[in-house]
């Protein structure tokens, strides 16, 4: 098979698939390209991705792969090429089957990654996923202890001017089915109005579904311009020591955040602050649970996140669950739509019935004579 296009290389796979067009071909150096990623480049109408790097290591079954090449993009595997050296932004490339060339030279000849082989490399990752979970639980144990402030309550939550007390707290982060299971909790949010935080670029999702976020909380290189300017309150996640990354594009926007100290994920001080403030009740969008969604993270281990979980828990619902309880009332608006229609229908049978306009005109002679018109 042979592809051309315009190579679009960058080394921040989520960087890269906001200026993405059809047709592009991806550069990425992603080891274990993961289910979020494999799904955004694939929506982004790529129809090649050439990876300096593995793009799944074998240690756990990682599905990004098989994601990509079933929704029918080309992805090939060149570990051995730099691939950033030699390719730039806007060259012309061709792949005729694995090999890469650039003004008709062949310049490095990769690995392509094709179904049938994903789908036993899948199986086999399948029988083994007992080793990784050996691992991750050993690291979740290891760093519980450095990670314990979670649980003692010892974080120093700065004040906000977003305002917890007795509100229910909807907190939506980027990963698994997070937009879908966002646009399932439309008549949760139109009848409750929880308060709306994003977790960096879960901000973009809120507003892409027609919401203003009311705080976005994390390091601030996921979420748009436009969305980081809209309003929102903004909480720069630093690490421990302070250092916080992030805060210098906001200055570079002319905001001012305020920079929150913490171990743990974005998502994990989120929930936390929500908690610690006086949240009735925290309901997460794309949160991660399970053993898979954190090796796709590349997370060693999940302590911080096993330590939040044990102390909120008792406020703490999932997206998927809210939308299989909740039964929306009934609104007034459409109630008010139905009335209404009701009433022209009754006024237009009347008119089309000279027997039921007799009946009209004398009730609204009695009633005339009733009220002394």
């Amino acid at each position: 098979m042979v592809t051309s296009g315009i190579a679009r290389p960058s080394r921040k796979t989520k960087d890269l698939v906001k200026g993405l067009m059809p047709g592009d071909v991806a550069v990425i150096g992603h080891r274990n390209i993961d289910r979020i990623a494999a799904e955004d480049l694939a929506a982004s109408g790529v129809k090649v991705v050439l990876n300096n790097d593995p793009s799944s290591d074998d240690r756990y079954p990682n599905r990004g792969p098989l994601i990509l090449v079933e929704a029918g993009v080309r992805l090939i595997d060149f570990p051995e090429a730099d691939l950033f050296e030699l390719l730039k932004d806007g060259d012309l490339i061709e792949l005729d089957g694995p090999h890469l060339k650039k003004d008709g030279e062949r310049i490095a000849m990769g690995d392509e990654q094709l179904k049938p082989d994903l789908d036993l490399q899948i199986n086999r990752q399948q029988e083994q996923i007992h080793l990784a979970l050996a691992d991750f639980a050993e690291n979740t144990v290891t760093h519980i202890q450095e990670e314990g402030e979670m649980l003692s309550g010892s974080i120093d939550l700065p004040d906000t001017r977003t305002d917890f007390r007795d509100r229910h707290v909807l907190i939506v982060v980027r990963g698994p089915n997070y937009k879908r299971d966002l646009r399932a909790l439309r008549a949760y949010i139109g009848d409750v109005r929880p308060l709306l935080v994003g977790g960096d670029g879960g901000a973009d999702a809120i507003r892409d579904a027609g919401y203003k976020p009311d705080m976005i909380l994390g390091d601030m290189d996921s979420a748009t311009d436009g969305t980081l300017e809209c309003g929102a309150e903004l909480i720069v996640h630093a690490y421990k020591n302070g250092k916080a990354p992030g805060q210098q594009r906001l200055l570079d926007l002319g905001l001012d955040p305020i920079i929150l100290p913490s171990v743990g994920t974005s998502q994990d001080v989120a929930m936390l602050m929500a908690f610690e403030k006086g949240a009735s009740l925290i309901v997460t969008v794309g949160a991660h649970f399970n053993l898979i969604e954190f090796l796709d993270k590349d997370r060693a281990g999940m302590s911080s996140t096993f330590l939040t979980r044990l102390r909120i828990g008792e406020v703490l619902v999932d997206a998927k669950g809210v939308s299989r309880l909740y039964s929306p009332g009934l609104a007034t608006g459409p109630l008010l739509y139905f009335l209404g229609a009701f009433l022209v229908l009754v006024f237009v049978v009347i008119l089309t019935s000279p027997a039921l306009a007799d009946l009209a005109d004398l009730v609204w002679l009695k009633l005339k004579i009733l009220f002394g018109f």
